[in-house]
């Protein structure tokens, strides 16, 4: 299997470089994957295709305004850092741009002195391990100083930093939004809830390997990045209680689906635990948990097109990417939604 089985052309214009006003008005392609029918439909139409007695499972991750701003302390040239994962209370592993500037002992500061930091070593990939210094709470500093670290497809300023994140945003620790959930507003999780069906809420923190592109053309050859998740006792219950009584387990966004992929024992049962995972789901793999999908659409050639095409097979997933762009969806973090049923 090629990476190059998965490229798809997309016209510039295509890719949303805003959010729109109304979350669930964002356009939705229904694709049954058992035979290829497609409709188009409005995103918050969505409650029509769940039953009563479904589960609904959102991760709860809430990203945090990772990308910052600085200069060297030395000679006051510009430096960017965006912030990976927290390793100890202050070191964090971090992407800093340009790299050359952040050797071993460079000194950066953000916010005329409001964050100091130094850097203490390159490890894998050429990312910085980086120790900062700061008075009083690192999250707030974070809040006045970070910028929302959106993709590089999106080229706009964002400007109200809450449109990048779900509605149901709990755990700080994202790089990146778990986009399919940027659809539901309050009032329809209500009207979904009031419906019968039940929300389960699972914790995957997004790392920025999503973006990352498959270097290799064997896919088999690839190799995730890890991010964190949690699957909590009650949530677990309540999800294993759906399938036991028959409903659908339906996951919102491919980091649930690899959440629940990942906490769940051969037996098709969900465990309660938390751990880091490096899931690969791609055509073969056999799905222990997950009956539907819901979904945005994905970059050409990423893990992610390889996951949908594994859950609803690639030809049908491809056959309805080039309807999508034939119909002027919009594409990626900002743009349409797909429900896979």
């Amino acid at each position: 299997m090629k990476t190059s089985d998965f490229y798809y052309d997309l016209p510039q214009e295509l890719i949303a470089q805003d959010p729109l006003e109304d979350r669930s008005s964002s356009r939705l392609l229904v694709l049954n994957r058992k035979t290829g029918a497609m409709e188009h439909r409005v995103f918050r139409d969505i409650i029509e295709y769940l039953n009563p007695g479904d589960c609904l499972v959102v991760n709860n991750t809430k990203v945090i305004p990772a990308r910052l701003m600085g200069v060297k302390e030395d000679t006051g040239a510009g430096i960017e850092v965006l912030l990976l994962t927290r390793k100890s209370d202050n070191v964090w592993e971090t992407l800093v741009k340009p790299g050359k500037k952040a050797r071993p002992g460079a000194r950066i500061v953000f916010g005329d002195g409001l964050l100091k930091a130094e850097v203490l070593d390159v490890i894998e990939e050429g990312n910085r391990l980086i120790r900062f210094e700061y008075e009083g709470i690192f999250e707030e500093i974070l809040d006045q100083l970070g910028q929302m670290p959106l993709p590089p497809y999106i080229t706009h300023q964002l400007k109200d930093k809450n449109r990048y994140q779900t509605v149901y945003a709990e755990h700080d620790g994202s790089a990146a939004a778990p986009t399919a959930g940027l659809h539901f507003t309050p009032e329809l999780l209500k009207e979904i809830e009031a419906k019968g069906v039940k929300l389960a809420h699972v914790t995957l923190h997004v790392g920025l390997g999503t973006f990352r592109p498959v270097k290799v053309e064997d896919v088999t050859q690839h190799h995730m990045h890890s991010e964190f998740y949690i699957v909590e006792e009650e949530q677990a219950r309540l999800i294993n209680e759906t399938r036991a009584a028959g409903g659908r387990v339906i996951c919102v966004g491919t980091t649930s689906c690899r959440t629940l992929e990942s906490a769940a024992g051969e037996d098709g049962v969900l465990q309660a635990k938390s751990g880091w995972t490096d899931i690969f789901i791609y055509p073969g793999y056999q799905f222990k948990m997950m009956d539907a999908l819901i979904t945005n659409f994905h970059l050409p050639e990423s893990t992610l097109l390889m996951l949908v095409s594994a859950f609803a097979g690639k030809e049908r997933i491809m056959k309805a990417y080039e309807e999508a762009v034939r119909e002027r969806y919009r594409f990626f973090s900002f743009g349409d939604a797909m429900f896979l049923v």
